[in-house]
């Protein structure tokens, strides 16, 4: 990688801050007495021997498998034709964004999905990793051809048969066919399993039967379809297959919606959803059918066809499997989804970090010369915290990501690798959206005034990705799955106790809940660490120590859900469900502890491949503060499990402390890492122009104090004429 092909962190560090060879501070002690030239603050950059993330290490391993893909793709970003417009109208936008698309069919940026029967190199991974990239250039830009090529084509690949791939793709892939995924019904959101659009077999129909599309009702019409208000030509619609008066459940169709002029095709309607909170880049709109006809062979039937006397078959006999089984074939929407929202959290931390490094505000370490943002505590605490979580969420993606390749490529198609992938999708991706909305608002308000101008991104990437924590499996829903996988996993590892035992195993494992809620646990911790802070914190410091607790935390959340449950299985499925219910909440916060095990694990093996010392010895503290954030934010709940003792507990908030200090000479080689370049940057507060303000600033005070005609302040001659008397008294006094 060449030097100026990324934004350099020493182009952002302060002017005036001292240089690296500083005198060292002992281990932890920047928090109390930072030993430093600079008043304003702790050491901005690390002292001389002390570990040194090596940024071009660092950034490679964030790059992983597909790193020339992305380097390749971070290229793409970059250039000012695919940018977000900050003024545009919603129809202009619209229009850019169909062109920006036809630029990328005309690169084929998307050849690396298809299969070799289709010309491509069967990369999915390759191709899930550069689509990601153009979060930065345009969201909007992103989901159109995430619509265009992930949903609609990719629908075609994965649930067509050959012939049906050879008929359809090229002209999806070229844009000669703009295409909507018509799955969502304003009736039924999530629940696609209860969807109300109709596809009936008519075997008298056509020259080999035919199948007739219907919207029965209002709510059963598909709304929110990315290309349906403007430019699909066909869509790939699913509705619910009934052939011989059996309804076989919810299967996908090619429906033609529009003619090569663009002019809706008989019984088919369409409404604009107009302006949206975000991606208005989109022509998102509603599609309904009344009665539309298309040949039998417009089923895609990979996963279940009908003959042409109507017979139903399928190689899955489970109808509910077979359901499961088609929607996640599609689940690289939500592999992507997760590995943009990361990227655009680096992006705003980029932009905030740059800045507060960069912005002074008040004098009070120092008359002359105000103390930068980053130099704060406060500062510090709202944005490092989100940069930890985000280089964590950075590990986990790319582990998602490789699982994704290994079950769509074929190597790893199993029914239980389908399912761990899915369930690693739905752990991920609501994590990653979650935390890019809160990181993207830390950081506009950590900007002030400025990260509330359009023109610094920060704005209009938060109502861009607002809709992330939606689309593609709304986040409540996502974590209940994982919750109910979860549940799963634990039920089926009773089963592997035998009948005479599970009464005991059960008792064994509510005794050892019960027990954890008395003070035992805790008082062992107490003894270790008794006048000694230092032993406490070097101990939660350990990997083991932070594993433990975020494992436990994870299972005993799962264990006391699953026992409040254990009688449900008796009950009828109205009360079942009614019970459940009455656990929902517990579901869903264990399915995010789950998460943040996840993480930390991914996080640590990122660094156990670190070659570089200095690399992995920052990155840990960054681990750290990432594991010691997720504990101390569900400290409560430890405490009150007496998994951690009051001293530990109390002692948590000054380690963060302590860990924030550590981190702040190396915030700028930490988002250095992140390779944000020329171009996905556009915020001028980012770009050199703070600084520029700020120098001018300094020379102009400079040469102020430093000439005879500065006006002197008010505050300065009372101060004077307070000495003066003093001075004056103390002199009457010795006489």
């Amino acid at each position: 990688m060449t030097p100026d092909s990324r934004l350099s962190p020493a182009a952002a560090v302060d002017a005036e801050a001292p240089a690296a060879d500083a005198p060292a501070a002992e281990d932890g002690a920047l928090a109390d007495r930072p030993t430093t030239a600079n008043p304003t603050g702790p050491v901005p950059v690390p002292p001389g021997g002390a570990p040194r993330l090596d940024v071009e290490h660092v950034s490679e391993a964030l790059l992983g498998r597909w790193a020339e893909v992305r380097r390749t793709a971070r290229e793409r970003a970059a250039r000012p034709e695919l940018h977000r417009p900050v003024d545009a109208t919603v129809a202009e936008h619209r229009e850019r964004v169909f062109e920006q698309l036809q630029l990328l069919a005309e690169e084929n940026v998307s050849l690396a999905m298809l299969p070799e029967h289709l010309g491509g190199p069967n990369d999915n991974g390759g191709n899930v990793a550069g689509f990601e990239e153009l979060v930065v250039a345009d969201p909007s830009l992103q989901i159109k051809a995430g619509v265009q090529w992930g949903l609609f084509t990719s629908a075609i690949v994965q649930l067509g048969n050959e012939e049906q791939q050879k008929a359809w793709v090229p002209a999806a892939m070229s844009l000669e066919t703009p295409g909507a995924f018509a799955m969502t019904e304003i009736g039924h959101g999530s629940d696609v399993q209860s969807l109300a659009t109709t596809a009936t077999y008519d075997p008298s129909g056509g020259e080999d039967g035919e199948w007739v599309i219907h919207t029965p009702f209002r709510a059963a019409w598909k709304d929110f379809l990315g290309n349906a208000a403007i430019h699909a030509r066909a869509a790939t619609v699913f509705a619910r297959l009934i052939t011989n008066g059996v309804d076989h459940g919810v299967h996908c169709f090619y429906v033609p919606v529009r003619d090569a002029e663009g002019e809706l095709l008989p019984g088919v309607s369409s409404e604009d959803d107009g302006e949206k909170g975000g991606l208005n880049g989109i022509d998102n709109g509603r599609l309904a059918f009344d009665q539309v006809r298309v040949p039998r062979t417009n089923l895609l039937n990979r996963y279940g066809d009908v003959a042409p006397d109507g017979t139903y078959t399928s190689p899955i006999e489970s109808p509910g499997r077979r359901f499961f089984t088609m929607l996640g074939t599609l689940v690289q929407g939500r592999v992507s989804l997760d590995g943009s929202a990361v990227r655009a959290s680096q992006l705003a931390l980029h932009i905030a970090i740059t800045y507060a490094t960069q912005r002074r505000q008040f004098t009070a370490a120092d008359p002359t010369r105000e103390t930068v943002l980053m130099d704060y505590q406060a500062h510090l605490h709202r944005l490092l915290p989100k940069l930890a979580a985000t280089y964590a969420g950075a590990f986990a993606h790319e582990q998602l990501l490789q699982a994704f390749d290994d079950v769509f490529s074929g190597r790893a198609e199993d029914p239980d690798s389908r399912e761990d992938l899915e369930t690693l999708a739905a752990t991920l991706k609501p994590t990653s959206t979650r935390l890019a909305l809160d990181t993207i608002q830390e950081c506009r308000e950590a900007c002030g005034g400025s990260g509330f101008m359009a023109e610094n991104q920060l704005v209009g990437l938060h109502q861009d990705l607002d809709v992330y924590a939606t689309f593609e499996g709304d986040n409540t829903i996502l974590l209940q799955l994982v919750a109910k996988r979860l549940l799963s996993d634990y039920t089926s590892e009773l089963k592997s106790v035998d009948r005479a035992g599970i009464g005991r195993f059960i008792s064994q494992r509510a005794e050892v809940l019960a027990k954890r809620h008395t003070p035992w646990a805790r008082l062992g911790q107490s003894v270790a660490d008794r006048g000694n802070a230092r032993r406490a914190f070097d101990s939660m410091r350990q990997a083991e120590f932070q594993e433990e607790m975020l494992a436990d935390r994870a299972r005993v959340k799962v264990e006391e859900v699953a026992l409040a449950l254990r009688g449900a299985a008796k009950m009828s499925p109205a009360d079942a469900a009614a019970e459940v219910n009455k656990h929902q909440v517990e579901m869903l916060d264990a399915a995010r502890a789950h998460a943040d095990l996840v993480r930390w694990r991914a996080f640590t093996t990122g660094i156990e491949g670190l070659e570089d010392e200095g690399s992995r010895a920052v990155l840990t503290d960054v681990r750290d503060l990432f594991g010691l954030t997720a504990i101390n934010d569900d400290l409560a709940w430890f405490l009150l499990s007496g998994m951690i003792s009051s001293q530990r507990g109390r002692q948590i908030e000054g380690d963060l402390r302590r860990l924030l200090w550590r981190l702040r000479p190396h915030v700028l080689d930490l988002i250095a890492a992140f390779d944000i370049r020329p171009g996905h940057v556009r915020a001028p507060i980012a770009l050199g122009g703070e600084q520029e303000r700020q120098d001018e600033a300094a020379a102009y005070f400079r040469a102020q104090r430093a000439g005879n005609d500065a006006p002197v302040s008010e505050k300065t001659l009372r101060d004077r004429e307070k000495r003066a008397r003093r001075d004056a008294e103390k002199r009457a006094g010795r006489r």
